[in-house]
């Protein structure tokens, strides 16, 4: 693409408007260039990283690079929209010939700034993932896995880990299941039990008590399938609390990334806009874009 520099014989006239240095006209286009261009690539990436994962647990790419990958994918689309949107706001402002050269690039630049701010409150109010969108998606998964494996352990033992306490309770020659106030008994035993992290020995001696009338199982032989399902719901819980600080582990990075990749984008996003603002005073022209025909 050929760039040239063109040096016209028209005067350039100061603007009328001389009652401010902000041009919003300019801003707010530069912000609509800069978050359609974000909702794209956000969108494009999107279907990218579905097409690395799987709904079957160990296949497609793992949460830690797909992470790594979407921070990576969003600070690339941060730094993109934002320069194109400084760009063509420092290229749309009307000059006001009252300052030096110096001066009228820092009016370009803060004209960027201000664009990156419209565009990332205008973000926040209507409450859409625009800017964390590739991060968030890795929060997601994670936090649907703990809320998972959280379901099978405490409060919702019964629901979760129900197969668990049907073998619990099952007999050799009884192939009824079990009733829904014992499954639910047994289930709130657990819990309270896991909640004060240690089983009390009258709990244990009634879990004994019930499956070996239930089952038919000698004394013995009832207290260790009690020790067996503990054993269960201790490593549960353990797993559920694993994922659960996964889970926040990955929401406070993908916090920082967020953070950091909005604030190298406002250096963008000046950098477009003193951009834009030189190309304009020079009158810069893209003879590939001007008539593509």
């Amino acid at each position: 693409m050929a760039m040239t520099d063109m040096t016209v014989g028209v005067p350039i006239v100061a603007s009328a408007d001389e009652t401010s240095y902000v041009d919003w006209a300019a801003i707010l286009a530069g912000t609509v260039l800069a978050t359609a261009i974000s909702f794209v690539l956000l969108t494009f990436g999107s279907a990218i990283g579905l097409s690395f994962s799987s709904a079957y647990e160990g296949r497609g790419m793992s949460l830690v690079v797909f992470a790594i990958v979407a921070a990576l994918w969003l600070l690339w689309v941060q730094i993109s929209s934002f320069l194109a949107g400084g760009y063509l706001t420092g290229r749309l402002r009307r000059r006001k010939h009252d300052a030096t050269e110096y001066e009228s690039d820092i009016r370009d630049g803060s004209h960027g700034l201000i664009m990156w701010a419209v565009g990332v409150l205008l973000g926040a109010a209507i409450a859409i993932s625009g800017i964390t969108a590739a991060v968030s998606t890795a929060t997601t998964a994670v936090t649907t896995v703990a809320a998972g494996a959280a379901a099978g352990s405490a409060g919702e033992l019964v629901d979760g880990n129900a197969l668990t306490i049907d073998r619990f309770l099952r007999g050799g020659g009884t192939p009824d299941q079990p009733t829904a106030d014992a499954r639910g008994e047994v289930g709130r035993i657990l819990a309270t039990s896991l909640a004060n992290d240690t089983l009390e020995a009258d709990d244990r001696a009634y879990l004994a008590t019930t499956v070996a009338a239930r089952t038919g199982l000698d004394q013995a032989a009832a207290e260790q399938r009690v020790d067996q399902l503990w054993a269960q719901a201790q490593q549960a819980e353990a797993e559920a609390r694993a994922a659960a600080d996964l889970a926040r582990r990955i929401a406070m990075i993908a916090a920082f990334l967020t953070a950091a990749s909005l604030l190298i984008s406002s250096v963008a996003a000046y950098y477009g806009a003193t951009l834009g603002g030189n190309h304009r005073d020079k009158q810069v022209v893209f003879s590939d874009w001007v008539k593509p025909w």
